[in-house]
């Protein structure tokens, strides 16, 4: 158990990291310097690296020389292709979409794909979860909706399918027992999938000194760092609390790309992000009351 003090500053290192991917990804691909696959290629193989120097690390102080191998069912080549599709979608999302923008529309698309299997596997809502949950889909309609605050379409639709990727993700992966390991495999277990999408954009790659930064930053720490992190304090916090902690990741990315980017946030995308995040807190409010208890607890998985 950690104190309460490491508890806080470890959960807000590992919130952090998350918002930073967005605001890397950006940072990275903004200027054209630097395409969308060869960006997925470099993050994916940075957090391969330190996922896999992490495991090789824990091994030699044989802090846990029996869980090495993972959980059978939570690893395997369709979470690894999972994996792939929301790095490549995200990636392919933030050529033309700002930072704020496409932490709302991923953060909204992985709690809706997760509420909807859930519905599918037999969950119920209350009457105030349904309004919640069409709060959250008006907030998102509201985002693409055309008008002077909406993204490219085309980039909306990746980045609404990164998040359905990494809702899948999540899902599949709620039963492991050792999630630093199985997440290690599958981040190697990304790099094939990798390695095609840059085959089929051979003329088009390129990357400069701001892309290759981007990318390793985000690979390494923000993705790979970054979930170690969030595993270490996530039995403590329990899955809801997770959850609801991770409501704060849009609003930290949002700032950032404002402070760090130069982005504007207009009255449009301002009310249209707090109709996402009210919604869904809403919904979350409702299964931490207990009035759903076989409902899924993928949403404590980590945040992308």
């Amino acid at each position: 158990m950690m104190p309460r003090t490491a508890l806080a500053a470890t959960t807000a290192l590992a919130l952090l990291a998350f918002a930073a991917n967005s605001l890397l990804c950006r940072f990275a691909l903004a200027e054209g310097g630097t395409d969308a696959a060869s960006f997925t290629a470099i993050r994916l193989g940075a957090g391969a690296l330190v996922l896999a120097g992490l495991m090789a690390a824990r091994r030699r102080s044989r802090e846990a020389p029996n869980r090495d191998a993972g959980t059978a069912g939570c690893g395997g080549w369709r979470s690894a292709f999972a994996l792939f599709a929301y790095a490549a979608g995200f990636s392919l999302a933030y050529v033309d979409v700002g930072a704020a923008t496409g932490a709302l529309l991923l953060f909204g698309a992985v709690q809706a794909t997760m509420l909807l299997i859930g519905l599918w596997q037999g969950e119920r809502l209350a009457a105030a979860q349904w309004a919640g949950f069409a709060l959250a889909a008006l907030g998102l309609l509201a985002l693409l909706l055309p008008g002077a605050a909406a993204p490219p379409l085309g980039a909306a639709l990746w980045m609404i399918a990164a998040g359905v990727a990494w809702g899948l993700y999540s899902l599949w992966g709620r039963g492991s027992t050792d999630p630093v390991a199985d997440t290690s495999r599958n981040f190697v277990r990304s790099l094939p999938f990798a390695l095609a999408l840059l085959l089929l954009h051979l003329d088009g790659l390129a990357m400069d000194t701001r892309g290759l930064v981007g990318a390793v930053a985000s690979g390494a720490l923000a993705s790979g760092l970054g979930y170690v992190l969030w595993y270490r304090v996530l039995p403590q916090l329990g899955a809801l609390r997770a959850a609801s902690l991770q409501l704060a990741v849009p609003p930290l990315a949002a700032v950032a790309g404002v402070l760090l980017l130069g982005e504007t946030l207009d009255a449009t995308r301002l009310l249209a992000g707090a109709a996402i995040l009210a919604g869904i807190a809403v919904v979350l409010r409702g299964r931490r009351m207990g009035t759903h208890p076989q409902a899924p607890t993928a949403t404590s998985g980590p945040r992308p």
